[in-house]
């Protein structure tokens, strides 16, 4: 916004003129003991009352004597004046005094008097009137309403709006000029004149990049939401910008209109500037779970080696139930501005009591993303798997182990729309997720199927800071077009454990073979609920139920839940809660433990 002007009010009728008064700011009470500096009197409502008091502010002690208190009287009038002026209350009288006490005390003697109004609001054009149209859009914006009180604060924010909507319609220049306010003690009215240079209508040129990086200049450009001689719209600037920050190698982004004197036949360019994030970061992370044991994994990161802010990331994972190798390359603005190529693969092996495989893979996946937490994603895989897995030949006879060797070629259609105020530490707003992964199995065992999930969560606050919130989540699958044992054992559905079912170890809630080995199943139905409580502003802690069931068929099985109840701590870590869970199983079956702990990072779900 333009410099604000100096502020002058014209005498009017028969009374005395009045000088516009600014509005102040009030200052927090300091940390120590102290008293009023003076005592308010006079009929006020109790905001008034409560903004006058805070304005006068407090002192460390009473007054030493009489010319103090007196100091302190005169100077309590002048902010009290000031204040009530802001609020629309011109006439009022303001009168300092000394109270008869020991020691003496400062007092301000408040009578209110009429409260003036806003009697219309006029805006003058100064260099020149915009278009009709565009003039009578910033008229409108000002919405000073005849008879509401003629507050200070209104004033400013309506000078404020008709700015904002001058450079939202192209009028990138537009500035505010020394503005005349007119109080008229005569009808207790208070008339603004707002003085506006529009300037001229801005058209936008490309985009002029100064990198302290790799960043190629051309990629950049291509990010641009608006065309060579599009008018100047706050909102695209506002965009290239969190195109920019979304992709998140720069340690700074910033993206302004290039000044007046770099316009070209009547076109504007948009000035870039960009510096780079270190080029290398390493992120070390672990986990415990009594079923599911310990890990450790960690990530190398190598931010925008081809100048297009891209992201190179190596995965390694070394749990008990999991060893993994992965290399990702994500290519953000691919062929489009948000739109998310990735490309990667690796090696992975488990060793689970369900299954123990091992092999490689290859995926290619094209993110669409509508907020940098909601997108589409389409995509495909192909993996190489040597399984090992167990497979019952009737329900008495003791299982047979079998050894596959399987080609498996799917796709991956899928959306995540996210309405919560936090990725990792919700605490209002819902989310929902789903996807289908169509299945083409060769080698061993020949098969299609499709496979689909769903899950939903929810996050209801019961006080205005967030301090106890209730999280529900609900998670639904179903595999179809399979059955068992012809879909391989590690492509199942399994429920319990940390992120599953609590109270219940890794893959132990569902069917079992006769010798207790997890069998898996074609449905899956998986609901939590969760109340969180913060205790400080490091500690919270969690109650919870889960509930969950995997079914042998390809709709869930409601007759046979299993669920489990406990308790968790939260710590802050600043970015993310340290997760702490002990819970137990409801109905427990045979090699069920009493009592399972979950560690890892941010909340459940």
């Amino acid at each position: 916004m333009g410099r604000q002007g100096t502020e002058r009010v014209r005498r009017t009728g028969c009374a005395f003129a009045a000088s516009w008064a600014v509005t102040i700011g009030l200052a927090a009470a300091p940390a120590w003991a102290a008293e009023p500096k003076a005592a308010v009197t006079g009929d006020l409502d109790r905001a008034l009352r409560k903004a006058v008091e805070v304005a006068v502010g407090e002192a460390k002690g009473p007054p030493d004597s009489r010319i103090e208190a007196r100091r302190r009287a005169r100077e309590a009038a002048g902010v009290t004046v000031a204040l009530l002026r802001s609020e629309g209350y011109y006439d009022a009288t303001v009168e300092p005094d000394v109270a008869e006490a020991d020691p003496p005390r400062a007092v301000v003697r408040v009578t209110l008097g009429d409260r003036f109004h806003f009697e219309g609001a006029a805006v003058e054009w100064q260099g020149g009137a915009p278009p009709a149209e565009v003039a009578k859009a910033g008229q409108e914006a000002a919405h000073l309403t005849a008879g509401t009180a003629g507050r200070a604060a209104d004033v400013l924010a309506a000078e404020g709006r008709i700015v904002a909507v001058l450079r939202e319609r192209g009028y990138a220049d537009a500035e505010i000029r020394p503005r005349e306010v007119i109080v008229d003690y005569a009808d207790r009215s208070v008339r603004p004149t707002f003085r506006i240079a529009a300037g001229d209508l801005v058209r936008l040129d490309g985009v002029k990049t100064i990198a302290k990086g790799r960043t190629h200049p051309a990629w950049v450009r291509a990010l641009a939401p608006w065309k060579s001689g599009d008018i100047y719209k706050p909102d695209s600037v506002a965009k290239l910008e969190r195109r920019l920050t979304d992709a998140a190698v720069y340690d700074s982004v910033t993206v302004s209109l290039a000044p007046k004197d770099q316009t070209v036949d009547g076109e504007r360019p948009v000035l870039v500037s960009l510096s780079d994030r270190p080029p290398k970061t390493i992120e070390l992370g672990a986990g415990y779970a009594t079923s599911e044991g310990s890990g450790i994994d960690a990530k190398w990161f190598r931010y925008n080696r081809l100048g297009r802010a891209d992201t190179l990331t190596l995965t390694a994972i070394l749990y008990d139930i999991q060893q993994k190798l992965d290399l990702e390359l994500d290519l953000p603005a691919w062929r489009r501005p948000d739109q998310t190529l990735r490309i990667g693969g690796g090696l992975v092996a488990n060793r689970t009591d369900a299954y123990d495989d091992a092999g490689g893979g290859v995926r290619l996946d094209v993110d669409r993303h509508f907020t940098k937490t909601t997108f589409i994603t389409v995509g495909g895989a192909f993996d190489y798997v040597a399984t090992q897995e167990k497979t019952a030949i009737n329900q008495q006879a003791t299982p047979v182990g079998v050894d596959l060797k399987l080609f498996i070629t799917s796709t991956l259609a899928a959306f995540a729309l996210d309405r919560s105020n936090d990725p990792l530490d919700p605490t209002r707003g819902w989310r929902l997720e789903a996807r289908a992964e169509p299945t083409w199995i060769t080698g061993d065992r020949d098969l299609v199927y499709l496979k689909t999930q769903t899950q939903a969560s929810g996050y209801l606050p019961l006080d205005s800071g967030a301090a106890t919130v209730i999280a529900g989540r609900l998670k639904l699958g179903s595999i179809l077009g399979g059955s068992i044992p012809d879909v391989p054992a590690d492509r199942r559905f399994y429920a319990g454990g940390g992120g599953s079912v609590r109270g219940y170890g890794y893959q132990a809630v569902g069917p079992r073979l006769i010798d207790n080995t997890p069998e898996g199943g074609l449905s899956l139905v998986e609901a939590s609920l969760e109340v969180r409580r913060r205790l400080s502003r490091q500690w919270g802690a969690v109650a919870f139920l889960d509930a969950g069931t995997v079914g042998a068929g390809t709709a869930p099985d409601f007759r046979d839940f299993s669920a489990g109840v406990g308790l968790g701590v939260r710590y802050n870590l600043g970015f993310a809660p340290l997760r702490l869970d002990i819970a137990t199983p409801l109905n427990p079956r045979l090699g069920d433990g009493p009592i399972q702990v979950y560690i890892s990072i941010g909340q459940s779900f």
